[in-house]
């Protein structure tokens, strides 16, 4: 069914979901790199302000499309002004930072940026409105955002040599924008669902168009598994208390087609936390509850925290992706 790169062959991996606290770029990346031997990630320091937030940072990626922040949030402008700058030079430093803390760095790297169905439900047309309520426009976000994807793929594989690229898409909002659940730029209506194969021919376009696995994220209820396999993905990354019985034959065809399931248990904000083992409890379970060969756990499943740790405090959001690494090798140690 994937039309798309397949995942790195990996095995008791753990990695980050994007975002982590702070605006020290080069802590960051030592955290990152120093945390996750197998998936190390290039953070997102959203608490620097808008521009380095998830939605200005991959605005700042589009090709040809330009936004800048109003108050009511990000609209899109003419041409580029202060924002882009600002989310050029963010993304420019962190790429700095990571290639300082990867060097000689031999195996898979991931980088995030949002999709295109949560970029078009959060930034508005000039005339007000967000993009979601235009088809066309969503289209053009689509592939400015891939030729964009393009270059900053090329640009991570320059600074770091020996990487092989992970793109993670963010699509917290995918499941609303389905649903028809996302509300106007007034906020007092709803914009019309997006039909579901429009969805899905979007983002295997994206897919297609790129060089590298792609995993979709999205850390809300009822993420459409069945939707994103058929699209291309090679992995996919949810937050596994969320997870209901009901889509247990959803995740069961996609390990069984081969996507890799990024499980997030470890709790992205401050708690007290302290067995590995424990925390993939539930994943054990499920994988019991699906029938699947216990050796197998540790290569399909990767551990990572439920959403990302900007909200964390920086001693925690250390731990939290400590924790995931340990979870992850107990995956592999003891799978039953």
């Amino acid at each position: 069914m994937s039309t798309g790169h397949p995942f790195p062959d990996l095995r008791g991996a753990a990695t980050g979901v994007g975002s982590l606290p702070g605006t020290d770029a080069r802590e960051a990346a030592k955290t990152s790199t120093g945390a996750l031997e197998h998936l190390p990630f290039l953070p997102e320091l959203p608490a620097r302000g808008p521009g380095a937030d998830m939605i200005g940072r991959s605005a700042g990626l589009l090709v040809e499309l330009f936004a800048q922040t109003e108050p009511s949030g990000w609209r899109f402008t003419d041409r580029p002004g202060r924002d882009t700058r600002r989310a050029h030079s963010w993304l420019g430093e962190d790429l700095d930072a990571l290639e300082e803390f990867t060097q000689g760095h031999q195996g898979a790297l991931k980088i995030q940026a949002v999709g295109p169905w949560t970029l078009a439900a959060n930034i508005e047309l000039k005339h007000g409105e967000k993009a979601l309520a235009d088809p066309g426009a969503c289209r053009d976000i689509a592939g400015s955002l891939t030729e964009g994807l393009r270059r900053h793929l090329a640009e991570v594989r320059k600074r770091v040599p020996g990487a092989q690229p992970v793109l993670q898409l963010d699509e917290p909002s995918l499941p609303a924008v389905l649903a028809g659940a996302v509300k106007t730029a007034s906020g007092f209506q709803r914009l019309r669902a997006v039909d579901r194969q429009v969805a899905e021919e979007v983002l295997r376009e994206l897919i297609r168009g790129l060089d590298a696995p792609v995993v979709v994220h999205s850390c809300a209820p009822e993420v459409p598994i069945p939707l994103l396999r058929r699209a291309g993905v090679a992995g996919i990354s949810l937050d596994f208390s969320l997870l209901t019985e009901r889509q247990d034959d959803d995740l069961g065809e996609a390990v069984e087609g081969g996507t890799v399931i990024l499980a997030g248990v470890v709790p992205a904000t401050d708690q007290a936390v302290s067995d590995p083992a424990g925390s993939v409890q539930g994943v054990r379970t499920l994988w019991r509850r699906l029938g699947f060969a216990p050796e197998l756990l540790g290569r399909r499943v990767l551990v990572t925290p439920t959403c990302g740790l900007a909200g964390a405090s920086p001693a925690y959001a250390r731990r939290a992706l400590s924790l995931a690494a340990r979870a992850a090798q107990s995956l592999v140690d003891n799978p039953e």
